[in-house]
């Protein structure tokens, strides 16, 4: 009798414990994702956030950045003319309808809008090219990580062997990686504040193509930080001169008094890739012709054979 107690003793010590080992309170911090997402971590979060990519960056020895923005709505130009020729054939079976007017309306504008791409894809090849000097080192290319204007300036790295970084952001509805950025360098992040910080960590020059919210709320940051010195200074690029001064009156800013003189001048405006690495190196003061990267490399490996 007391034997048979003995054993129904010793199986329910062996259920209490396997309920304590499955109790949430046993669950280790590190793995326990309901407790690390408790508005209380919001602290121990934001620095996973920080620390990964920091950590990874540092790694691969990526010290200097150009950071290229833009919306997402500016693609290829021949994805944008696909997207034409499918808005006015729905026009056309449908010409009185509202809907489908705006929409061929919107993608003639895409289309034409798409040079941009176009253009952040060339700069970033020129990016990727740039001779190593005192003032302007070793560059990589670093976007949001999205579609777009970011897709071309890392597509043009991409295809020119150098580092592509892409900074994506977690969002409602999910926003994946273009298939331009260098696989060990892509990241995605959760806080906005935490991928601003990396896009600027290692900036040395910020280029922004035309863009909505995001892209101004990015120009805006920029322009603060620079403002009242709370980042060293850096050009700033804006590409499409007609765009940005309808979209954003500096010269209105000025004239009612919000804005300094100087606050205007923080930035500059550019048309082509050539225009907006022209804007990089007059900056620091870099007039001569700029080599390609991969000849000087091959020049000086040439010489130490010799």
């Amino acid at each position: 009798m007391n034997e048979c107690a003995d054993y129904e003793s010793g199986a329910e010590a062996r259920e209490r414990v396997r309920k304590l080992i499955e109790s949430p309170s046993y669950q280790q911090a590190d793995e326990d994702r309901a407790f690390l997402l408790r508005p209380e971590m919001c602290g121990v979060r934001l620095q996973l956030d920080f620390w990964k990519t920091e950590e990874i960056l540092q790694r691969h020895a990526i010290e200097h950045t150009v950071v290229v923005y833009g919306s997402t709505r500016l693609i290829e130009p021949q994805a944008a003319e696909q997207r034409l020729i499918s808005a006015q054939q729905a026009l056309a079976k449908a010409p009185y309808d509202p809907g489908h007017a705006r929409a061929a309306d919107v993608a003639k504008r895409v289309l034409d809008n798409s040079r941009y791409y176009s253009i952040a894809r060339e700069f970033g090849r020129l990016v990727a090219k740039c001779c190593v000097t005192d003032n302007v080192p070793e560059l990589a290319v670093v976007t949001g990580g999205g579609p777009g204007i970011m897709e071309g300036a890392n597509r043009g790295a991409f295809e020119s062997g150098a580092p592509s970084i892409g900074l994506n952001i977690s969002l409602p509805h999910e926003q994946l990686p273009n298939p331009y950025i260098s696989p060990n360098l892509c990241f995605k992040l959760h806080y906005f504040a935490i991928r601003k910080m990396h896009l600027l960590e290692r900036a040395k020059a910020a280029v922004f193509f035309p863009g909505g919210y995001g892209t101004c709320d990015e120009l805006f940051e920029v322009l603060t930080l620079l403002q009242t010195g709370k980042i060293a200074s850096l050009p700033v690029v804006l590409v499409g001169e007609r765009y940005w001064r309808r979209a954003i009156d500096f010269d209105f800013l000025v004239e009612e008094g919000m804005i300094a003189p100087s606050d205007a001048r923080l930035l500059t405006f550019a048309e082509s890739a050539h225009e907006i690495w022209g804007a990089i190196c007059e900056w620091y003061n870099l007039h001569a012709p700029i080599p390609d990267q991969r000849d000087k490399r091959q020049a000086v490996a040439a010489g130490e054979q010799s």
